[in-house]
């Protein structure tokens, strides 16, 4: 809570930024503009604002990667000869094409090129294999899938269980496919080598996408286990990429995004990317996050803005200094999830003058964005959102005699709600069972209807809040969304486990929380080997899902209502001198089993002997 205190925002901070809120405003009056899209008959979304965006600055880099370099122009022609093609063999408007390939040149331009097709793209998480995989195909109905080279065995290990016609397989070569189009395997159709005869110019279908038009499919961690996906549309699209892009970062042609977060994550895609069409800017992709070459990425690309999660700026927080620290271009950075903690600490070292932290769900309406460049905040929205007192152990919001819910008072920590109406209209998932759970009803009057993020918040004063934790059945490892059920579900096909409670705990010097799991031997503790048991769970699930600490009981305790207990196990956490008789054993990086934690591991643990 003393953070709250600190973090306050006071009069005497405000008036020091009327200068720059002056200089803002224009900006924010065009931002505004550009974002809401009212006119259903306006062509808009994301393949309208790239043809925008290479009228502005056709010869700019648009798309680096390695030794690849793409302008404004090559992009759009490449995605427009895609585009055609894929209207050709018969993609209409409104078809799903789900996409499945890493970070890389060809994974954006198919985006785009679906989009200007008027399709929708399913983006698939690359880490996701087997029955997850399945789940996510199979939730879309997908009209057809296009391949990279890199996940085709993951696609043909599942691709009985999907309804795909064969015709409708694309597959795009792991290298630089814009110069050299590869060969495809059987089985699949080598989609840079068909289009090289479609025509290059716009085509007519990116004219007619409206606001209301699904642009894709984002995949977030259900509660129930498996993925959902969230409905992400054309006027959403124009909303996030001029908020962050316009408003936030005043991104223009000589600007330079490099990002290095999963392009099928809303943050990744939808604000960095989005943001450098929205200036006309270029976009440094790179295929995995690496610590050690990322600042010399970043003066290789000349990059003047970086897209960000927290434990990205931990692991480079936690890189040795060096002189070069301070020495690059950037100026600004745009993500979710920097800790009070390393706040300071990077904007000093890494001399980088505004951090843009946002807030915003993939599958919300609402977003947040620290416009006005304080620290330890998430900024302000534009939107209406309250916070009300909630149940702890449910999660639920309470409601008082009357029914209403409770606003609770500044500087407390409450769930986060946000207003749906015409200005923050609410897209919600492919199910509409799922969408109707995260909806309230009358909930501070007759009438109203408000999102449930399912995050706690805090108000530190004017319209600014700080982000505290998320509730529920997720926590975030890694800059991902964890289900604990998936996790549950996946350990208890175990032949030798017959209860499984999975939950986040929270690890000393690290963002999001750590994974831990408490189970309940199908025989003994003395039937488990934990280095087999450890090689099944890396096997089955995710590696940012598996479990890092395991906690090995007798019988599970549950309450009246037959739940699990999980707030008392995440108290407790993985000391043993908090867990009884119940024996903890840790995953240690690097190691390949599961180890008792005695009082030593577990003080190397919290000295960070151990970095996770």
């Amino acid at each position: 809570m003393s953070h709250a205190l600190n973090d306050t925002i006071t009069w005497g901070m405000m008036l020091r930024k009327l200068p720059s809120i002056a200089k803002a405003l224009p900006r924010v009056v065009r931002g505004m503009k550009a974002a809401n899209v009212k006119d259903p008959n306006q062509s808009c979304g994301l393949g309208w604002s790239f043809e925008q965006a290479t009228l502005r600055n056709p010869d700019g880099p648009a798309l680096l990667q390695g030794d690849v370099l793409l302008t404004y122009a090559q992009v759009n022609q490449w995605a427009n000869r895609i585009a055609h093609h894929l209207s050709a063999q018969g993609i209409r408007k409104g078809d799903v094409v789900a996409v499945f390939i890493e970070n890389r040149p060809e994974l954006l331009v198919t985006i785009l090129a679906v989009a200007k097709a008027g399709a929708i793209s399913a983006l698939l998480n690359t880490s996701q294999t087997r029955d997850t995989l399945v789940h996510s195909l199979n939730l879309v109905t997908p009209a057809a899938i296009i391949v990279g080279e890199e996940l085709v065995p993951a696609f043909s290990a599942v691709r009985e269980r999907v309804a795909l016609e064969p015709a409708r397989a694309w597959f795009v070569a792991d290298q630089d496919t814009y110069r050299h189009p590869g060969n495809a395997p059987d089985g699949f159709i080598n989609l840079m080598a068909a289009i090289v005869d479609s025509p290059a110019d716009n085509p007519v279908t990116s004219q007619q996408i409206f606001f209301d038009d699904p642009c894709f499919y984002i995949y977030t961690s259900g509660t129930t286990g498996l993925p959902k996906a969230g409905v992400f549309k054309h006027g959403r699209w124009m909303r996030s990429s001029a908020s962050f892009g316009m408003i936030a970062l005043n991104m223009g042609p000589d600007d330079i995004v490099y990002c290095t977060l999963p392009l099928y994550h809303a943050t990744g895609l939808c604000v960095c990317w989005g943001s450098a069409i929205s200036g006309a800017s270029g976009f440094a992709i790179r295929r995995k996050f690496s610590a050690s070459q990322f600042w010399n990425d970043v003066r290789k690309y000349r990059a003047t803005t970086l897209g960000y999660v927290g434990e990205l700026c931990r692991y480079l927080v936690d890189q040795p200094s060096s002189v070069d620290d301070n020495r690059h271009r950037v100026t600004k950075m745009i993500g979710n999830g920097l800790r009070p903690g390393a706040w300071a600490e990077f904007k000093t070292r890494f001399a980088v003058d505004h951090i843009c932290e946002l807030y915003a769900a993939s599958d919300g309406n609402i977003g947040f964005s620290n416009i006005l460049n304080f620290d330890n905040t998430v900024g302000f929205s534009l939107m209406t959102w309250e916070l009300a007192a909630y149940d702890h152990d449910s999660g639920q919001p309470l409601r008082d005699a009357r029914g209403f819910m409770r606003k609770v008072a500044r500087g407390e920590q409450g769930l986060l709600l946000a207003k749906i109406d015409d200005k923050a209209p609410l897209d919600g998932y492919t199910d509409a069972q799922k969408t109707a759970k995260v909806v309230l009803q009358d909930v501070f009057v007759k009438g109203d209807r408000y999102f449930n993020t399912g995050d706690l918040l805090r108000n530190i004063g004017f319209g600014h809040a700080q982000f505290v934790d998320r509730l529920g059945d997720t926590y975030r490892w890694k800059g991902e969304n964890v289900s604990t059920t998936e996790v549950e579900n996946i350990l208890l096909q175990h032949p030798n486990i017959s209860e499984a409670v999975a939950y986040g705990v929270e690890v000393h010097n690290t963002n999001g929380r750590a994974g831990m799991a408490a189970i309940t031997p199908a025989e003994s503790l003395a039937t488990l080997d934990f280095s087999e048991l450890l090689a099944f769970a890396r096997e089955q699930m995710p590696a940012y899902a598996v479990p890092l600490f395991l906690r090995v009981k007798v019988k599970m305790e549950t309450t009246g209502t037959f739940k699990y207990q999980k707030t008392r196990l995440k108290d407790e956490g993985f000391d043993p001198g908090k867990t009884g008789d119940d024996p903890i054993y840790a995953w240690l990086p690097g190691t390949h089993t599961y180890v008792q934690v005695t009082e030593q591991v577990l003080a190397e643990i919290y000295d960070g002997k151990h970095r996770y």
